[in-house]
């Protein structure tokens, strides 16, 4: 009977051991990104209020892993959540990054929700992402979307990716269940290491038809030394009006003894940033929108990162043949980030 018992004991450690040996997970994960903000009109804050606000900057918690079915087939997986309890909204979770895969020596393929290959062409080069000066709130194209297909080929030759996001497009309807747009994908190819620590330095080019406009981009980010140098040009066109316009960012961050010192600049000519729509109820012509935004972050440990800046938004655009101001947008904001 003991010799029994300790057989099985043996074979239950060797097998949980194996299954360790072949899965890489699950891991649970998290971030808590809260902010202290004032802003003259809100027109680019998380919660669209104006005056001084807390802001949870998509604070989330996760779980992610793989295991191995094959020698040379893996099982990859995530589900992202993100947490909004911390300020006074009405929903406590929303939907992030949550997709079943497979991963091969042929590339990866997601099925589920992510955010699409044009929205992650940007690479590292949006200093200031995930809070009120993200380049969302000049550009269009930065979706997260659900009901998709993506794939991410292997490096080839050591050096390009190639990627792809495809909605199915009978999940996007309107109430008269006809198709809301007849193409739903997304093309990239990009080059180096978007963190920029493979190598130093990264370029993308992606296309986007996905969200009822045509757009294409060019990234590109270059570290030298303690600096790094970016830039994104992007053109995008309404599939349903004339809209249509140019948009680009160039920036710059220098590391100061573990302070990493930002700054950048801004200009959109399409109108299909979030500034723009929410500062105005007009659509209309010749939009040209303006940022400057200036900022530090400094890690005080490993998990813990506190950060600051100001971003100033200003504009104008013609309504019929008059040119009328956008209202400015004065925007400053301290806060705290912890990973775990």
């Amino acid at each position: 009977m003991k010799k029994t018992l300790i057989s099985a004991s043996v074979a239950s450690v060797l097998t949980l051991a194996s299954f360790g040996a072949l899965a890489d997970g699950p891991s649970f994960y998290g971030r808590l990104d809260l902010a202290v903000t004032n802003s003259d009109t809100g027109a680019t804050t998380q919660n669209s209020k104006e005056g001084t606000v807390f802001e949870n900057n998509f604070s989330h918690v996760g779980v992610k892993g793989s295991e191995s079915l094959t020698n040379n087939i893996d099982v990859v997986y995530q589900m992202e959540f993100q947490v909004e309890n911390t300020t006074n909204s009405g929903d406590t979770f929303k939907a992030r990054n949550t997709y079943l895969g497979l991963k091969s020596q042929a590339g990866t393929v997601l099925v589920g929700r992510n955010d699409t290959v044009f929205k992650q062409s940007e690479g590292g080069v949006d200093l200031f992402g995930n809070t009120n000066a993200d380049i969302d709130r000049l550009v269009g194209g930065q979706a997260r979307k659900g009901d998709g297909i993506w794939y991410y080929s292997p490096k080839i030759a050591g050096l390009v990716t190639l990627n792809a996001t495809y909605l199915m497009e009978d999940n996007y309807t309107n109430d008269a269940n006809e198709t809301s747009y007849e193409d739903q994908y997304a093309l990239s190819a990009t080059i180096g290491d978007k963190k920029l620590k493979a190598q130093n330095y990264y370029v993308a080019a992606a296309y986007n038809t996905i969200g009822g406009i045509d757009a294409y981009r060019g990234v590109a980010q270059v570290k030298l030394g303690d600096f790094k140098i970016g830039g994104l040009f992007q053109n995008t066109e309404s599939q349903t009006t004339d809209q249509e316009g140019n948009s680009y960012f160039v920036n710059v961050a220098y590391n100061l003894n573990g302070v990493n010192l930002k700054a950048e600049y801004g200009k959109d000519e399409a109108g299909f940033g979030k500034y723009y729509s929410n500062i105005t109820d007009v659509d209309g012509s010749d939009v040209n929108v303006q940022v400057i935004t200036v900022g530090a972050d400094y890690k005080i440990s490993k998990s813990t990162m506190v950060y600051g800046h100001y971003a100033m938004y200003e504009g104008d655009h013609k309504v019929g043949t008059a040119k009328v101001d956008l209202e400015d947008d004065n925007v400053f904001t301290v806060g705290v980030r912890y990973n775990f």
